[in-house]
């Protein structure tokens, strides 16, 4: 329509629109039609072609002449199943998706996925989320991708179901949210990290460790990386005793002196506040969590 009203043929168009039935895949198709003054006959709850497909197929469109309008990975078979159905078929493609302007990042933002670098990746088109994978692949990323993205330690979210075709077909169960929206599918993001079972009730508050930060009653702790190792241990110990040893394992370094795992926890204290992080005498240390 902007390119109809550039050309100064607006009104001619809008006007042989009204005598056309118009089809919409979802409601971001169905809110720009609406937006110019025409009415949409039929929006595909799924938001898919396919079921786009079946209803004009189960109708039959023998004789019709149909133009479809391409999202930018081209026609999904459309045109050719239609054709097929004996209507008359113009495709039309206003834009298209190419490839990115830097290959290398890319390729790292998937092994930094599969390395556990970053705790959501997030992907609002199809031919973007295919494109993913397949450098996935490239990079030998794809099999700890799917071991994180499986148990929860990676999630996934795409825009809408369209987009979370490619994930799905291997197996990848994304967050997609009601509607294909870019504001609904970060509240889905947030809704779903919000009611995540990664909280742990300790005495000081609820504690919750990402990739690269920890919060304490939702509030960012000043801790640094070697902190954050030892902090996700004694988390994952559930209030259990962590001894000077295994402190001594998560820290960078061969060091077998106890005084280093001393100072790595007065450090981490320091960070944290008083009374999350206990120490038992002669023992080790433990997370003080609320009974």
């Amino acid at each position: 329509l902007e390119a109809a009203d550039s050309a100064g043929v607006a009104d001619d168009v809008l006007a042989a629109l009204r005598g056309a039935r118009i089809i919409a895949r979802g409601p971001k198709a169905h809110g720009a039609v609406q937006q110019a003054g025409l009415s949409v006959d039929w929006v595909a709850e799924s938001e898919t072609s396919a079921e786009v497909l079946d209803l004009l197929l189960s109708e039959g469109v023998r004789g019709q002449r149909i133009v479809v309008q391409h999202h930018g990975n081209g026609s999904d078979g459309l045109d050719e199943q239609l054709t097929a159905a004996g209507a008359s078929v113009t495709g039309l493609v206003v834009y298209r998706w190419g490839p990115p302007p830097d290959p290398p990042i890319l390729l790292d933002s998937t092994r930094l996925a599969a390395g556990g670098a970053v705790d959501v990746v997030a992907f609002t088109s199809a031919p973007g989320a295919q494109a993913w994978v397949e450098a996935a692949a490239r990079t030998g990323s794809m099999e700890s991708i799917l071991d994180r993205a499986r148990d929860g330690r990676l999630l996934m979210l795409c825009v809408g179901p369209v987009t979370a075709g490619p994930l799905r077909a291997l197996g990848i169960d994304p967050i997609v949210p009601d509607r294909g929206r870019l504001g609904a599918m970060i509240r889905a993001l947030v809704s779903h990290v919000d009611n995540a079972g990664d909280r742990v009730a300790t005495e000081a508050g609820a504690l919750r460790i990402r990739r690269s930060v920890a919060l304490l009653d939702d509030r960012v702790l000043p801790v640094s990386p070697t902190g954050l190792a030892v902090l996700r241990m004694l988390a994952a110990a559930s209030g259990a005793v962590v001894s000077r040893a295994e402190i001594l394992r998560a820290l960078p370094g061969e060091s077998t002196d106890p005084h280093t795992a001393e100072v790595a926890i007065a450090r981490l204290r320091e960070a944290t506040g008083p009374g999350l992080v206990q120490t038992v005498v002669k023992r080790g240390y433990r997370l003080a969590v609320a009974s």
